[in-house]
């Protein structure tokens, strides 16, 4: 059973994305203090963006143990690392160009190369030398959000990585795209100590209500199907996006 879910409502974007980065800190402080080392999976989009270009100003990126910190993606575009729509591009340009951290910390998905399925087995193995001999890595913090269909990282409804029941990382075609994403798996999701769900936008509202309030609708949500074995979920919303929550 998961140990708890909070949401929690704020003012707007900004305040998100600064709850976030003390989340950021607490989470990876405590993990260093007891396992040497925090492990953690980023997300794409524009509210993730802001919350790492907090972490990159000085009152808060000198309270990082950066040194100890291993930065991986929950998901990747099926673009080269230098793609505007690239989500590693992204965390380079606000927050890995801006802090102490080396190569050897950031672990991309290589989203480059032509068979999607071959850059999952490479992520999967680059995991696999973090967790030997675990049956699921077990992240200190996966950051998430939610798009306005209810996909989370690259967790599409109706595709067939939803299905996924043993793998870490797979490649998973989206037909709404027409594209191939490459993704973290639910069990490997539901593994993390801590799962950080960010939501802002008035465009947010009808699924964050379904996701995570009591809104009706047809079909479980991906996003709904993130609930932590033996970790805890928050959910950071601005409230444009709480609008419907009730």
């Amino acid at each position: 059973m998961s140990e708890s879910h909070n949401v929690l409502t704020l003012e707007n974007e900004a305040t998100v994305a600064e709850a976030a980065a003390e989340i950021f800190i607490a989470t990876a402080l405590a993990a260093v203090e007891v396992r040497g080392r925090f492990v953690c999976a980023l997300a794409g989009g524009s509210t993730p963006r802001k919350l790492y270009s907090m972490l990159a100003l000085p009152e808060f990126s000198s309270r990082v143990p950066w040194e100890d910190c291993f930065l991986f993606f929950g998901d990747e575009r099926c673009v080269p690392k230098d793609h505007p729509d690239s989500n590693f591009r992204m965390a380079v340009e606000a927050l890995f160009h801006k802090v102490p951290v080396v190569g050897t910390q950031v672990h991309r998905i290589q989203g480059e190369l032509s068979n999607p399925g071959r850059a999952a087995h490479f992520y999967e193995q680059a995991l696999k030398e973090l967790f030997p001999d675990e049956p699921f890595p077990r992240f200190d913090l996966i950051l998430l959000g939610i798009g306005e269909d209810g996909h989370t990282a690259s967790l599409f409804p109706g595709t067939d990585a939803l299905l996924e029941t043993e793998r870490w990382v797979v490649a998973n075609y989206v037909a709404t795209l027409s594209d191939w994403r490459i993704t973290l798996t639910l069990p490997v999701i539901n593994a993390a100590r801590q799962i950080l769900f960010m939501a802002t936008g008035i465009q947010k509202a009808r699924i964050v209500s379904e996701a995570f309030g009591d809104a009706e609708h047809d079909e479980v949500l991906p996003a709904e199907q993130v609930v932590p074995q033996n970790g805890a979920r928050e959910v950071l919303l601005d409230r444009r996006a709480a609008t419907l929550m009730g």
